[in-house]
């Protein structure tokens, strides 16, 4: 099993320890309900370590990746933006999400999950191979990467790294600066204002222990988990995979058509293929707990709970489901918990945003 450099770190503070796509990483460090709520109302920080840097080099950077991708680079044009999207593969199956940065004309740089970077690394090499021989593609393993969520999330940050406010107080969502060894955007995944640092490896328990003296609280995969179901953010492998398109996953507003002459992977099954599922939310009505894999019964036909939990922000438990089409939004539907049919209605997600309960 693989360690993130933070390791140490989490041993020291009592962590519950757990495999996660072959990566040793905190579950939690004693309440994960007490973690989940730091983030909301204060700050907490995650060692998201185990995700993979990818730096992309060369002067074809940018017409590869306006192939690859279904969100579209050509709207990068400043040092630093971000974008979310998809990675497909010709099927219009999603193979990965990632964000992608632009550092410089011949210089992107991509942030891809644990589970998926060996297959993710073997995608870009074959296109490049066939469509960008000259790109360089560098795993960059010698970074460690630490998310600091929270509407106290820059206060906290910067009292850990004073040098750092200057910089990064200005930063738009989805933008990002290098400061030092220190790459930091505003980017998260979990709802709410914060920064996510990449770092040198060696120097990521320096900045780990400052974060913690300046009051951030440590948090595990168990919050992030919820934070991000309560955001109606996708967990790869979950709420999308490979067997499912952006448009039957939440995620059409990643999918840019503008440009006809841009033949992006996956671009003909998507304009191809009919769209008879879609991605909403439930919020339960009955006592219960929703779960993934559970089966939903509409009176458009069956679907099924891709992501489900109980929602500490709204003390209620909620989830994203894969459902017909014809569904909308304030139906009232019957999920299968442990031999009962429970009720819940149909809620436009995200959940919860910046603290706040949206249904």
């Amino acid at each position: 099993m693989q360690q993130t450099p933070l390791n140490a770190k989490h041993r020291e503070l009592n962590a519950k320890l757990t495999d996660f796509a072959g990566w040793e990483m905190p579950i939690h460090y004693g309440s994960q309900i007490e973690e989940h709520h730091a983030v909301r109302r204060e700050a907490g920080m995650f060692d998201v370590s185990h995700m993979l840097v990818v730096d992309l080099r060369g002067e074809a950077v940018r017409p590869f990746l306006r192939r690859l991708l279904a969100n579209d680079v050509a709207k990068l044009t400043t040092t630093g933006r971000a974008l979310y999207s998809c990675m497909l593969h010709e099927g219009g199956g999603v193979i990965d999400d990632l964000i992608v940065y632009f550092l410089r004309e011949a210089w992107f740089r991509l942030v891809v999950n644990a589970g998926c970077a060996d297959k993710d690394l073997a995608w870009l090499e074959t296109q490049r191979d066939a469509h960008a021989p000259g790109l360089q593609i560098v795993p960059r393993r010698d970074l460690a990467m630490i998310a600091v969520q929270g509407p106290k999330a820059g206060e906290k940050l910067w009292a850990a790294m004073p040098g750092t406010r200057d910089l990064t107080e200005p930063l738009k969502p989805f933008s990002a600066v290098t400061v030092g060894d220190m790459f930091i955007a505003r980017t998260g995944y979990t709802g709410e204002d914060g920064f996510e640092v990449m770092l040198p490896g060696r120097a990521a328990p320096y900045f780990w222990q400052a974060l913690l003296e300046a009051g951030v609280k440590p948090c595990g995969l168990g919050a992030r988990d919820t934070l991000r179901l309560e955001a109606g953010m996708n967990l790869f492998g979950q709420d999308m995979d490979e067997r499912t398109t952006p448009f039957e996953s939440g995620l059409a507003w990643t999918v840019d058509l503008k440009d006809p002459t841009r033949d992006f992977i996956g671009r003909d099954a998507l304009l191809r293929l009919p769209r008879t599922r879609q991605l909403v939310g439930l919020l339960l009505l009955d006592k219960g707990v929703l779960r993934a894999h559970q089966k939903v019964h509409t009176a458009h036909g069956e679907g099924e709970i891709t992501s489900g939990g109980y929602a500490p922000t709204l003390d209620a438990s909620i989830a994203l489901a894969r459902v017909p089409a014809a569904v909308v939004v304030g139906d009232e539907v019957g999920v299968e918990v442990r031999d009962k049919r429970l009720r819940a209605r149909v809620v436009k997600y995200p959940f919860v945003r910046n603290g706040k309960p949206l249904v």
